[in-house]
């Protein structure tokens, strides 16, 4: 009998992949490439893809893919992609802009809604230039013809599934983040795009994450070589599927560790946070929230250290020196919490004794980073503590940045919790997809999963390491503060 599996697009923020997985969540076949952006100097930090680009590229990975394992039969099309980043599409249905997370150009404007009173509540997190709706203030301040040529837009994950099938739509755990979806009541919000300004006319539909959204164009079927029924089924946004591969249910408190690091409560029931702080999410899961802390961007960091100094060696070499370290000769600063806006450009960088040491080495700086991932999970989960309930005696995680031991081992060991994690952790939001298509076609999973357990140990030592961080922390900060301040004091000199 032919291997039955899925076809699995995932837009990440740093590249774009591709993946053959069967119906137990093994991946077959995987293609990846970093995706273009292109700089606006229109403002001090904005950046944008070209859809025709990517879609090229996307295809061409799939097409690899595929060739791959040609004696498998792909069953259904889904796509999952990061959070915060949409296309642009006009009256003619062509997608002529994307704006990743990673754009900012929304920044400028944002004091112009810090109503947090009126936003808040609705949408579930507080005006910045992360989200959508501040992408698209920024676009129409500055680009009036690119924002006037605006007839729908859409997330990532969904504008894949649309060049897939034809049918545009919008899944609920991808339209949270625009602040023009009201997360309690799970549909637009008309006083929120009266707010922002933005016409209601340019939402599509929303379609929950796991409904067959039709079948494959008779061109895109073609350019796969698929058969044109081939259903196309709604995905999601990377973080929610992720969680979804972990099996974990209400109550649960899951960490994905990726490009960024969210830590997320499973809960049945809509719940805000006082202060404002904790981003309440919809889920892939009906009628289900997820409330969560991020520290902003974290695995990226680490990701680039990796190129910086190992860039022939990889990670398992990086693993094996930080293992032989005896004693802490740094300390990483490196932007997630020198600012309280997400992805901002900050100062920051690495603290250590002078003159150098003899023994400071390259291990020392990577693991600092890892140790910062782990010190702002910490922080972050204590945040969250204060939220809602955090009572269980175990956490499930997922994501790429799992792949090192040392980092699982030193959150169970700061959060005194086990950590539970899975078989395909690190390929979670693949894995998610394939069991969201499994629950849209009704088949079960035939594979038992195997689940890895870290028990959380005392360590003096790593707890000496986070107050240093926090003090580490406190120094950057105010180094910026002073920058900021000597920067103004210059500009009013000068008029």
């Amino acid at each position: 009998m032919t291997q039955q599996a899925y076809l699995v697009f995932d837009i990440g923020t740093g590249n774009a992949r591709v993946a053959v997985v069967d119906i137990n969540g093994n991946v077959l076949s995987i293609e990846r490439a970093d995706i273009l952006y292109h700089n606006d100097n229109q403002y001090p930090d904005a950046r944008h893809f070209i859809p025709e680009v990517l879609w090229e590229q996307i295809a061409g990975l799939a097409k690899v893919a595929l060739s791959n394992v040609p004696d498998i039969q792909i069953i259904a099309v889904t796509s999952t992609s990061q959070r915060q980043g949409i296309v642009l599409i006009d009256e003619a249905g062509e997608s002529y802009l994307g704006l990743p997370n990673i754009d900012n150009r929304g920044r400028e404007w944002e004091e112009h809604y810090s109503d947090q009173a009126s936003i808040y509540p609705i949408t579930g997190r507080t005006p910045s230039a992360l989200f959508s709706a501040m992408k698209l203030v920024g676009l129409r301040e500055r680009h009036s013809q690119q924002y006037q040529r605006l007839n729908r837009f859409t997330s990532i994950s969904d504008w894949v599934t649309y060049a897939l099938s034809g049918v545009l739509s919008y899944e609920p755990s991808q339209a949270c983040e625009t602040l023009l979806y009201n997360v309690e009541h799970s549909d637009w919000s008309t006083e929120m795009c009266h707010t922002f300004g933005i016409a209601p006319t340019v939402l599509p539909s929303l379609i929950p994450s796991g409904s067959v959204l039709g079948t494959l164009t008779p061109g895109t079927a073609a350019e796969l070589n698929l058969p044109v029924d081939t259903p196309v089924i709604v995905g999601g946004g990377d973080t929610q599927l992720a969680i979804h591969s972990t099996g974990a249910g209400a109550e649960d408190i899951v960490i994905v560790s990726g490009t960024t690091t969210p830590i997320a409560k499973i809960t049945d029931i809509f719940t805000t946070d006082k202060s404002a702080q904790a981003w309440i999410n919809a889920y892939t899961t009906p009628h289900q929230f997820l409330i969560e802390t991020n520290p902003g961007i974290t695995g990226l960091n680490y990701q680039k250290l990796q190129s910086i100094f190992y860039p022939n060696e990889g990670y398992a070499m990086m693993e094996q020196e930080m293992n032989e370290l005896e004693d802490s000769q740094c300390v990483a600063a490196l932007g997630s919490y020198l600012s309280s806006a997400k992805n901002a450009r900050v100062r920051g960088g690495f603290l250590f004794d002078a003159p150098l040491s003899d023994q400071l080495s390259r291990a020392h700086f990577v693991r600092s980073a890892l140790h910062e991932i782990a010190f702002s999970i910490k922080v972050n989960f204590d945040q969250l503590a204060q939220v809602v309930l955090l009572d269980r005696p175990y956490i499930w995680a997922c994501g790429g940045g799992l792949q090192s031991r040392t980092l699982i081992q030193s959150i169970a060991d700061l959060l005194g919790k086990e950590i539970r994690i899975r078989t395909g952790f690190e390929h979670a939001s693949i894995v998610g997809a394939a069991y969201i298509c499994n629950e849209a076609l009704d088949i079960q999973s035939t594979q038992t999963e195997q689940i890895t357990t870290f028990q959380p140990k005392s360590s003096d030592a790593l707890q000496k390491d986070y107050q240093q961080w926090h003090k580490a922390q406190l120094f950057f900060a105010q180094l910026q503060l002073a920058e900021s301040a000597t920067t103004a004091s210059s500009s009013e000199s000068s008029i």
